[in-house]
């Protein structure tokens, strides 16, 4: 039996529009509007209640080598967007012990 595929942009419209008895249109728009909000947000924090957030995190600068010649390079320090996901949805697929 092969794996379960995770759904699509598409699949996820119309399972909410079946659920929510609203169009997929609406709920395209809600998803767009929550999106580009998201993408405002960041630089703050932007929480998904029972999902996660998104967290800027402030990167070191390192030492790496580059892969083709070996040779040891600096890498700069850089800002970077991580998805912290909420303990309610880790405990939905690994229930606490």
């Amino acid at each position: 039996m092969a794996p379960k595929k995770p759904m699509t942009k598409a699949q996820i419209v119309a399972k909410l529009a079946e659920e929510t008895e609203l169009t997929k249109k609406q709920v395209t728009d809600v998803l767009t509007k929550m999106q580009e909000l998201a993408y405002k947000e960041a630089k703050v924090g932007f929480t998904i209640p029972g999902i996660g957030k998104l967290v800027v995190m402030n990167r070191k600068a390192r030492k790496g080598r580059n892969p083709a010649t070996g040779e040891t390079m600096k890498i700069p320090a850089k800002k970077v967007l991580k998805f912290r996901i909420a303990k309610a949805a880790k405990d939905a697929i690994t229930p606490p012990k």
